[in-house]
């Protein structure tokens, strides 16, 4: 038995605790050691100062509690004071029974009533009390705080005050016949003083918050006043019991006249103890005080820099944003409170700026005018800090701006710093609204949880490429995603200013459908049929619907889509609806002038197609599908006998779906792809559709592509250098059938990415795609070339725009784009403007030595963009500049839209786009709806942007209003403005001046012939000038002088005459071009590829958004569409053999990117 109890295994520890409450003893044998800590907390000097010291709640008490002792004090005094009378003796008849009251004389003073007071027992015994209390407190406490140092606890200003107040009546009760002598209790105003600082200090230790510093130095100030002037008042009622007996009330008038400076005279002190006493506190004031206020205005500059606090009271009782920058330029700052403030409902809310950085003078300047002072908030601090977010009152906020500093030479450690903001913001204020800008896509999927994100490179790259497709697609989007009423230009004399200003004014709103006037009537009916009639009735182009149980908004989803009551709709409009009026006569007689242009008999097949710009145009009234012949729009057949205007179908209300398209887009059975050209079989060139197998980052919405069956060795993306696979070595010899497009970036990001995906989305044809160069500074690394190996005609060349023979290599000669990226190395400057100066004086050159090549530029500063293409001695440059700054003075948010190259498209700021991220606060759609416009994002059943170009076979339709009827009776296209370019007549400038001698010799024959050259002239050309007098007064001398050359000169002389004249009579275009042919034989380049191509400066370019229905159409015309999705009318079937490439091609690329 005893074996079997031995071998039974220990109890745990939980049940040992039980054995020992019922007396087992038996595990005492343990040789643990039980260890307790701490033990020095233990003592009892260690608990007194827990108590006293330590512990923030109960030292407050015990602050407290002093305070109202000393208060006390200070209150018996005067209750003292106000019952003893000077003239009943001073109660020294113990000690000296001699003494009798005795009058004041100049010569001698009667001290005892300065020495003895007359002081009740129950009085005496009250103070006694709390002389007791307050020592035993003091002498506790210096116990408690002793540090080893006796004299500098003893010689505190605190103690010995203690001493001199308390230590007396303690004498009093061993020595009754001091009870009546005089003791200076007011001084223990001094020590409540500096009980109240304690107190301040342990109150915001034990509630965990810190008031302001002003607010503690206010408050030291006003007690230190009110400490001298009540030891003054004090001090001067008791001296003068001697002299002229003043009662507390008028020592107290005497002090405020006194230190007021005043000094009236009525009151004044009659012995001299009293007269050193105003002298001393004259003197201690006149150092205090100093000091004191000298502390404060220091506080208060200091606030003025952090911003001081934004009150609670104020954040529960107002609404407020907070916005939060790493530093806040003037750009910036003003950017946000213009299209922050243009919305009507946003007057009365307030701007809260977090910046950890000072604010500069600029910004001051500018908080300082009274429409933002009382608007503005400006709080230096950082986001990181939980102290800062509650002194902007961040969870009480209607939303947070977090801004990036794209100004930054490391742009991701700007992102970081970007996601850190946005964390601790979300940390801290959970449902806090959160607007976010990152400068990187790949940091993107940090911040998911942000209501609303915008990848700064990620537009930019996309609207980059839209341009090449679309012109001027940045303009088109910076004007929809600016608020304007559409007032800019319209004093001006250009008639296309008017226009151009005028139609920038259109923006996109958002209404329900059973609310509106402009859309409940279409209940019902198609969505082409409701876009096509409000536009024909109200002017509003309806662009997009979002069904109500469903947060994805569809782009024109064509004309299958059926209008619900719940739909909301969105539309471009000058204005919204709810501010619009209805004027039914003249709306009703609109309508019956129009109806003669859009209705009426079609000899036309109701479906016919509309080919344009980069689409797959499909004829319907064929069971296959096949392109159109060109970008043009169908002729009416000659034998109409109703003419042009009948030829147009009317727009169903209901499409029928017997007539709709059903042919796969995904197979290739296009034109393009079924009759393939001889050099496509020599070739062997064969493009699948599907999603690209290999994302550069995560977060990039998948979008079908043209792609190649297998992926190009990255040897052979390199343009410039031959491999075993090609001996090509430049872009001449690819033999490429369209123009190039060529990227001029600084290293290749993750956000070229985005570029290239719009320019091989699968609604290209084949035929169309054009090759795309990148010339990069910096080699890109093989997670790029990853990417884009398997996207058909895509290279890359390392150079820079900097050599004229890197870029005659990668094909300038016959490029039909040049798109030029800012760089990040010179994105920061110390003058903040001179960050696009290298980028200005590159494009400039390119400009100057390949006139006629479209080239697109980023900018860093919007500012930046007069110097765009820039000529000096140019007047109508010069004209619309004073025009800008005119628009300017006015208060525009778009004052540089009239510039040249920004109206047609060709320069863009990527700083632009910042009001977009401030408008979708109002507008929460408008991040969306620029996605899917720009190609970022491709949700299922809605449309992308595209354009087509009016020919002279397309003038046939006339009007704006009849081409939107077209476009929505054939193919539901939405059309959503217009691209005109017109001629110009402007002023060249002196270098672009070419006359010759020979020239001026034919125009001096016969005038019928100088005017046919001006008449020319002014049609045709732009290399001349129409009053070059100085250049022909010039050669007229020059021919002088040639006639007095002795005709026996030799024949050295006539060469050397003639190779000045040769030299005299080149202008500098053609030197320009005779230096680019030079340098492209020197690289063995055929020049048969360049072109001395004539500048376009006597053209302009502009943009007219939702344009009003009777506009002209004129030729040459880019019209902006949004077509309807391809995808949306596949048979599942064909989706599903064709999205086989998807599923088998890099599949193993696809698994590297998953998270």
């Amino acid at each position: 038995m005893v074996d079997l109890e031995s071998e039974v295994p220990p109890l745990p520890p939980r049940y040992r605790f039980r054995d020992l409450l019922l007396g087992d003893q038996g595990w005492q044998n343990d040789d643990r050691v039980q260890v307790e800590f701490y033990m020095n907390e233990n003592t009892f000097k260690e608990r007194l100062k827990l108590f006293f010291i330590k512990n923030q709640r109960s030292s407050l008490r015990i602050r407290l509690f002093n305070f109202s002792l000393k208060l006390l004090s200070c209150l018996l005094y005067i209750i003292r004071v106000l019952l003893d009378d000077p003239t009943q003796g001073h109660g020294c008849k113990e000690l000296n029974r001699g003494c009798s009251s005795q009058n004041y004389t100049p010569t001698k003073i009667d001290w005892s009533p300065i020495i003895w007071v007359n002081r009740s027992l129950p009085l005496w015994g009250l103070q006694v009390s709390v002389a007791l209390i307050s020592l035993f407190e003091t002498m506790l406490l210096g116990y408690l705080s002793y540090k080893g140092n006796l004299w500098e606890q003893v010689l505190r200003i605190p103690f010995l005050l203690e001493i001199i107040n308390a230590v007396p009546f303690i004498i009093t009760i061993f020595w009754p016949a001091l009870r009546n002598i005089f003791i200076p209790v007011f001084l223990n105003c001094w020590l409540a003083k500096h009980a109240l600082e304690n107190m301040i200090n342990d109150l915001h230790r034990a509630i965990q918050r810190t008031q302001s510093a002003m607010f503690n130095q206010v408050l030291i100030l006003i007690s230190t006043l009110l400490c001298l002037i009540f030891t003054c008042i004090c001090g001067i009622q008791h001296l003068e019991r001697a002299g002229n007996k003043l009662t507390l009330f008028d020592s107290l008038y005497f002090c405020i006249v006194t230190f007021s400076t005043v000094g009236f005279g009525d009151v004044t002190p009659k012995i001299w103890p009293s007269k050193l006493l105003v002298v001393i506190m004259i003197c201690v004031a006149l150092v205090v005080l100093p000091i004191q206020f000298e502390q404060l205005a220091y506080l208060w500059m200091e606030r003025q820099k952090s911003g001081g606090n934004y009150s609670r009271h104020r954040a529960q009782t107002e609404k407020h944003v907070v916005l939060c920058v790493s530093s806040l330029k003037i750009d910036l700052l003003m950017d946000f409170l213009n299209e922050f403030y243009a919305h009507p409902r946003l007057q009365d809310y307030y701007v809260v700026i977090l910046c950890p950085t000072e604010m500069d003078a600029q910004v001051r300047r500018v908080l300082q005018i009274p429409m933002w002072s009382q608007r503005v908030i400006y709080l230096q601090g950082s986001a990181l800090k939980d102290q800062d977010l509650l002194r902007a009152k961040m969870d009480d906020a209607e939303a947070c701006f977090i801004l990036s500093s794209r100004c930054e030479v490391d742009r991701p450690a700007a992102d970081h710093q970007t996601i850190l903001r946005a964390w601790a913001v979300k940390d801290f204020a959970p449902k806090c609204p959160l607007y976010v800008q990152i400068l990187k896509p790949e940091n993107k999927f940090h911040i998911k949880f942000a209501d609303h994100v915008v990848c700064e490179e990620e537009f930019k790259y996309a609207m980059l490429a839209l341009n090449c497709i679309c012109p001027a697609t940045s303009t088109l989007i910076t004007l929809l995603v600016h608020t304007s009423r559409g007032q800019e230009g319209q004093q001006s004399p250009e008639q296309w200013q008017k226009m151009y200003g005028r139609y920038s004014g259109n923006e996109v709103y958002h209404i329900n459908l059973e609310d509106s006037t402009f859309f409940a009537e279409y209940e019902g009916k198609s969505f082409t049929y409701a876009s096509f009639h409000a536009h024909k009735k109200f002017g509003v182009c309806l662009i997009g619907v979002r069904r109500e149980d469903n947060k994805n908004i569809l782009l024109n989803p064509g004309p299958r889509y059926i209008m619900s009551s719940t739909d909301i709709c969105f539309y471009i409009n000058i204005t919204k609806e709810e501010n619009s009026a209805f004027k039914k006569q003249e709306q009703h007689r609109k309508n019956n002038e129009s109806k003669s242009y859009y209705h009426g008999p079609s000899r036309l097949p109701l479906h016919s197609v509309i080919a344009s710009m980069g689409t797959v145009a499909i004829d319907l009234q064929d069971t296959g599908c096949r392109s159109s012949s060109g970008p043009t729009l169908t002729l009416p057949s000659e034998g109409s006998k109703d003419g042009r205007r009948s030829s147009i179908a009317p727009v169903l209300e209901v499409a029928d779906s017997s007539s709709l398209q059903t042919c796969d887009l995904l197979s290739d059975q296009s034109e393009d792809e079924t009759t393939p050209s001889d050099d496509d079989i020599s070739t062997g060139l064969e493009y699948a559709k599907g999603y690209p197998p290999y994302s550069p980052y995560i977060g990039s919405s998948p979008t079908f592509c043209h792609l190649l069956h297998e992926k190009v060795p990255f040897c052979c993306l390199r343009l410039d250098k031959g491999c075993q696979h090609n001996y090509y070595e430049d872009a001449k010899a690819y033999g490429f059938k369209n123009k190039l497009i060529i990227v001029a970036a600084e290293t290749a990001g993750n956000g070229l990415y985005n570029f290239i995906v719009p320019l091989r989305a699968y609604y290209r044809p084949k035929k169309e795609l054009n090759p795309i160069v990148l010339l990069l500074d910096n080699p890109p690394d093989m997670h790029f070339l990853d990417a884009i190996c398997w996207f058909p005609m895509v290279y890359y060349m390392v150079g820079s725009i900097d050599n004229l023979d890197d870029l005659l290599r990668c094909g300038v000669t016959f490029a039909a784009n040049m798109v030029v990226v800012d760089k990040e190395s010179t994105m920061s400057a110390e003058e903040d403007y001179m960050a696009d100066a290298k980028t200005i004086v590159n494009v400039q050159t390119l400009f100057r030595l390949f006139s006629s090549l479209s080239i697109i530029t980023e900018l860093t500063h919007p500012a930046n963009m007069r110097f765009m293409q820039f000529r000096a001695k140019d007047c109508y440059s010069l004209a619309l500049s004073k025009l800008e700054k005119k628009e300017r003075e006015k208060g525009s948010n778009l004052a540089f839209m009239f510039r040249l190259p920004f109206a047609a498209g060709r320069v863009f700021s990527i700083s632009m786009l910042d009001t977009l991220l401030y408008q979708s606060f109002v507008k929460d759609y408008m991040i969306s709806i620029t996605r899917l416009l720009l190609g970022l994002d491709t949700t299922p059943g809605s449309g992308f942007l595209c354009s087509m170009k009016i020919t002279e076979d397309d003038l046939w339709i006339r009007t704006y209003a009849r081409l939107y009827q077209k476009l929505c009776s054939s193919t539901g296209d939405i059309p959503i403005g217009i691209y005109r370019t017109e001629s110009q007549k402007l002023t060249t400038s002196e270098s672009q001046i070419s006359i010759s001698v020979e020239e001026w010799e034919d125009t001096k024959d016969t005038k019928e012939q100088i005017n046919n050259r001006n008449n020319h002239r002014n049609s045709t050309s732009s290399d001349q000038s129409d009053h070059p007098l100085l250049r022909r007064k010039s050669m007229q001398w020059a021919r002088r002088l040639s006639r007095k050359v002795p005709k026996h000169s030799g024949k050295t002389a006539e060469k050397i005459s003639q190779q000045r004249m040769s030299l005299y009579k080149r202008s500098e275009r053609q030197e320009l071009a005779e230096l680019v042919k030079n340098r492209m034989k020197h690289l063995g380049l055929s020049t048969a590829g360049y072109d001395e191509m004539n500048d376009h400066q006597n053209t302009v370019s502009y943009i007219l958004i939702n344009p009003s229905p009777d506009t002209r159409l004129e030729l040459n015309d880019v019209v902006y569409l949004i077509r309807p999705d391809p995808l949306a009318y596949v048979p599942n079937t064909a989706t599903s053999q064709k999205n086989s490439f998807c599923n088998t091609v890099g599949q193993d690329a696809r698994e590297e990117t998953q998270l």
